[in-house]
């Protein structure tokens, strides 16, 4: 009888994730991971908002969930400390911002190990104040052809870190910010899973500025 060795499951990335809204982009990562289509492990959902519609998809995940107001009196390293505490004590190895909108500063222990989503393609349309529908408005004002996502690394600059992947999609004549919007984040559901995929195999090396993927 011929015996068939048995496929060793890929190692799981354990994950914090970041929110401040809606949660779309948490709601994609839980339904990939739930088909085992992304090998990740939830160990905690913070977020800056405690009415984020994010949370009910964390609960409902069972992933464990914390909200981390920034309060104005709260200087930016406190805030750090607030948000990566929590972090190290539930054992995360990275970090996905997704569509979190405080700054918040990286410590030197999660340098490379934080990671965003942006709706353009950087180092167009990012910085301070653009995110959601003003990228697109920008994108759509200018008279671009093209947009798309850019996954990175985060760093203590808005939009500034390591690109790590980026996805195009076409701009079309009869756009409205609503409908790039939608083009966009279609191809966002599959390049922050992607990015992930590669980390959680080990393929991701940054030298500089540049991010090497074997």
């Amino acid at each position: 009888m011929t015996q068939t060795k048995e496929c060793p499951l890929p190692e799981l990335l354990p994950i914090a994730v970041l929110i401040s809204g809606g949660g779309t982009t948490l709601r994609n990562l839980i339904q990939l991971a739930h088909t085992g289509e992304l090998p990740v492990e939830f160990k905690l959902v913070i977020s800056s908002n405690p009415a984020a519609k994010g949370l009910e998809f964390a609960r409902e995940a069972n992933i464990p969930t914390l909200v981390a107001e920034k309060s104005k009196g709260l200087s930016a390293e406190a805030y750090s400390q607030h948000i990566f505490e929590p972090i190290r004590a539930r054992g995360a190895k990275y970090v996905v911002m997704g569509g979190f909108l405080k700054h918040v500063l990286i410590p030197p222990d999660f340098e490379n190990r934080v990671i965003n989503i942006h709706p353009a393609l950087i180092p167009a349309y990012c910085g301070r104040g653009m995110y959601g529908r003003h990228v697109h408005e920008a994108v759509l004002a200018y008279g671009a052809k093209v947009s798309g996502c850019t996954v990175h690394f985060v760093d203590n600059q808005y939009d500034h870190g390591p690109i790590i992947l980026q996805q195009t999609v076409p701009v079309l004549d009869a756009d409205t910010p609503e409908t790039l919007a939608a083009r966009v984040f279609t191809a966002e559901c599959s390049a922050l899973p992607e990015a992930l995929r590669k980390l959680a195999g080990g393929k991701v090396r940054v030298v500089g500025r540049r991010v090497h993927i074997d």
